[in-house]
């Protein structure tokens, strides 16, 4: 299955682990970057998640989440059908590199798009393009699905 993980989902681990919620979501985050190591998943990178991780200013924290490009098999361009898309879901309230992640991860073939952001998960509720799940939510479907 493959799988796109925007740049709040990778910095979980690094959030204050203070709340349930957030201990959760980095547990779960985890366990799908093991089962990526494993070979279970595949992993999407894009273009975009190099453009914001570029931004970041913890070196140390910028530096672990782009040793996960080396993970992924697929390494989505940001094209013109990707630039359309993501236009297409800024029209729909997202914000413009939240739409750019979305329509790489979708132009890039992956069914599952995962996130900690409430506003991403509200908006791309019910998309048929792709499923955007929590961590949480994702292992508690696919663990489902297993049964």
């Amino acid at each position: 299955m493959k799988l796109y993980l925007d740049l709040c989902c990778f910095n979980r681990p690094f959030d204050d682990q203070s709340q349930l919620l957030v201990r959760l979501q980095t547990e779960a985050k985890l366990a799908i970057q093991e089962s990526i190591r494993n070979g279970d998943h595949t992993l999407v990178w894009s273009g975009i998640l190099d453009l914001e991780n570029a931004d970041n200013p913890d070196s140390a924290r910028k530096s672990a989440i782009a040793e996960w490009k080396t993970l992924a098999e697929i390494d989505a361009a940001t094209t013109t059908a990707v630039e359309q898309l993501a236009s297409t879901l800024a029209g729909n309230g997202l914000k413009p590199m939240d739409a750019l992640h979305i329509a790489s991860a979708i132009e890039a073939g992956a069914g599952y798009f995962l996130t900690t952001d409430k506003q991403i998960l509200r908006k791309m509720k019910g998309d048929k393009r792709i499923q955007v799940l929590d961590p949480v939510d994702f292992i508690r479907e696919t663990e489902s699905a297993e049964e």
